[in-house]
């Protein structure tokens, strides 16, 4: 039988390299796989392009891969979130890249990578700074960028319940990046509140289908409760 469980954090990403594009999900506090990200700050791989919402607060999840200077480049939308600190530091050192991308495309973008899209037009950020450099188009009179799909190594993301099969499903707001994160990255590592037996997930609630995803570990002690 097809078991994806993997025995600790360590061998889950065990093959994360140097120069990696990793994808983190959650949302404000919702639905990130901390446990997750401070394994992968542990495994010490550098020059990392992390794709996110946000940059991280003060000195947990994300920020704790900024702290000890394992991301050469950031995607995200919120790169300066209260009470955040290390992207600032790092930014004005000129020591981390930043690709800032408006919320809505990086979702569509994340997404159109999932479907095996070859990008999308959007008129989203046409005659801004954001669109110089892309491909721009006018159709039926209004402006449109080009903006192509963002694919990743490894994704990691946080779901509520999942069997070895690696069906998930989500609590509340932490089906929010997640989902298609799961479907755009190489690898989809997946942190989880349970682990069930096979065949006892309502499959009407399994919002990732397991061929998505490719390792699955427990985190004893999370409160199931928390997105």
């Amino acid at each position: 039988m097809i078991d994806k469980t993997m025995t600790s954090m360590t061998e889950a990403l065990a093959d994360v390299r140097d120069g990696d594009t990793v994808m983190i999900g959650g949302f404000g506090s919702s639905g990130i796989p901390l446990h997750l990200v401070e394994a992968l700050r542990l495994h010490g791989a550098r020059d990392l392009v992390i794709i996110s919402n946000n940059a991280g607060v003060a000195e947990d999840g994300i920020a704790s891969l900024l702290k000890d200077r394992l991301v050469r480049k950031i995607v995200c939308s919120f790169p300066r979130s209260a009470g955040s600190i290390w992207f600032e530091r790092l930014f004005e050192e000129g020591a981390i890249e930043l690709d800032l991308v408006p919320q809505g495309t990086l979702s569509e973008r994340i997404r159109a990578a999932g479907a095996g899209l070859g990008g999308f037009f959007t008129p989203t950020a046409y005659g801004t700074r954001l669109a110089e450099g892309k491909e721009t188009r006018v159709i039926d009179g209004r402006g449109y960028v080009l903006e192509k799909p963002l694919h990743a190594d490894f994704a990691l993301i946080k779901g509520d319940r999942g069997d070895a099969w690696g069906n998930l499903t989500y609590n509340t707001a932490g089906r929010n990046f997640n989902p298609i994160m799961a479907m755009a990255g190489k690898i989809t590592v997946a942190q989880v509140n349970t682990i069930v037996p096979v065949g006892t997930l309502d499959p009407e609630a399994v919002a990732t289908p397991g061929i998505f995803v490719n390792r699955l570990i427990a985190v004893e002690g999370e409160d199931h409760a928390a997105a």
